[in-house]
């Protein structure tokens, strides 16, 4: 069988599948999966285009790490065959533990369970299946390797990840401000001392793409709206828990029941939760808000319908914290207009905070490569005196509340 394939992409055109173990990793059920897990989580409610999916993404990256590859290498980099497979694999799977609508999973009805975490998990599982051949893949992944520029192409600030998520969510979003030029980007890539650097003449592509990142954030991934439909998913799933746990019984997918049911964190996440983890996506999640709207519990149904009827709470953001009198005037108002308790008033006034760090100085940064031979920090290097303050995190606050009527 062929299994060079070659993929239509909107976003770069043709994809190429180098070699025959990507093949089986993207036919692999786990991998298929991701198919029906939205890249975005509730986004599309404020940007209707916004519907790709996570195995969209995780093609993208490959296909950037293969550019990035051939870059290295012509610039006399080493990278062998072995190495070469190592960072396709990685990279395809750095997404694959991600649950339903992406993150809402993590905060509500898994405890301190990180799709990091269940990354790990799955690819630990597969390297059992492939007969041990994601070994240095997972290395790569966690960090261990040796060569340390190739566990920054994975996960680092200037990453195949971003590079791919920044351009194609801007796309399909039709945000333009995120549009970068990934291709310019990896072309402008070099490894010294067995880091990653970028060439001096690349210096205001790296601006575009710190610029693009604060942008994206700020316009797309922390849109108030797209905010108040995730923290009402999370709500939804804590109350079906909570309902569980008290006894009443829900119509759900047998995977979601499962997590409904069981007290999951990571140190009872064996192959068998894998293996029902696995067989959960958004659509389990859609069909059981479908049901749960009609639901005799006031606060499930509302929350259901809420999402599905895109009929949300209203959000204020603010550049200092929420009051508290503010937040009680709210709640009581629920309380005498729906003669809820406290408790259930809360699912629907809330408040929190949202930061924005496009990037982060501490971490390991993004280095410039000098003409003659220098390197420093992209921050030192640049110009663009914006750049200090965007390694600066800003912080905002919101409270959400009810429309007039619920």
């Amino acid at each position: 069988m062929n299994k060079l394939k070659i993929l239509n992409d909107p976003i770069y055109g043709f994809i190429t599948i180098p070699n025959s173990l990507i093949f089986d990793l993207i036919q692999h059920k786990y991998f298929q999966r991701l198919r029906r897990i939205t890249q975005m989580g509730m986004s599309y409610l404020v940007y209707p285009g916004a519907h790709h999916t996570r195995f969209h993404h995780a093609i993208g990256c490959v296909h950037l790490m293969q550019q990035a590859v051939n870059v290295l290498r012509f610039k006399g980099v080493t990278i062998s065959e072995e190495e070469e497979k190592g960072l396709y694999a990685a990279i395809l799977l750095h997404d694959i533990g991600h649950g339903p609508f992406s993150h809402a999973m993590e905060h509500s009805i898994v405890n301190d369970v990180s799709h990091e975490d269940i990354s790990l998990l799955f690819m630990e599982q597969l390297n059992k299946e492939f007969n041990g051949s994601l070994t240095l893949a997972i290395q790569i992944f966690k960090g261990e390797y040796h060569r340390k520029f190739m566990c920054q192409l994975i996960s680092g600030q200037l990453d195949m990840d971003r590079a791919d998520y920044l351009k194609r969510d801007s796309f399909y979003t039709g945000v333009a401000e995120g549009n970068i030029n990934s291709e310019r980007l990896i072309t402008m890539l070099h490894v010294v001392n067995d880091e990653l650097v970028v060439e001096e003449k690349g210096i205001y592509s790296v601006e575009k793409f710190i610029v693009a990142r604060r942008l994206m954030y700020w316009q797309v991934y922390l849109h108030k709206t797209g905010l108040a439909a995730e923290q009402l998913l999370i709500r939804v799933l804590k109350r079906a828990k909570e309902l569980h746990n008290n006894g009443t019984r829900l119509e759900a997918s047998k995977a979601l029941l499962f997590f409904l049911e069981n007290k999951i964190s990571i140190d009872n996440f064996n192959n068998e939760t894998l293996d029902i983890f696995s067989q959960l996506d958004d659509y389990d999640i859609i069909s059981a808000m479908k049901n749960w709207q009609h639901h005799s519990d006031f606060v499930l149904s509302r929350l259901s319908k809420m999402i599905i009827n895109r009929d949300l709470l209203k959000v204020k953001l603010k550049k200092k914290e929420i009051k508290k009198q503010n937040l009680e005037k709210h709640i009581q108002n629920l309380i005498n207009a729906h003669n809820i308790n406290e408790d259930e008033a809360k699912y629907f006034v809330f408040t929190g905070d949202i930061s924005n760090q496009a990037y982060q100085l501490k971490h390991q940064g993004i280095n410039i490569l000098h003409k003659s031979g220098k390197i420093e920090d992209i921050v030192k290097a640049s110009d663009q005196l914006n750049l200090k303050a965007l390694s600066k995190p800003v912080t905002k606050y919101y409270i959400c509340y009810p429309k007039e009527t619920l």
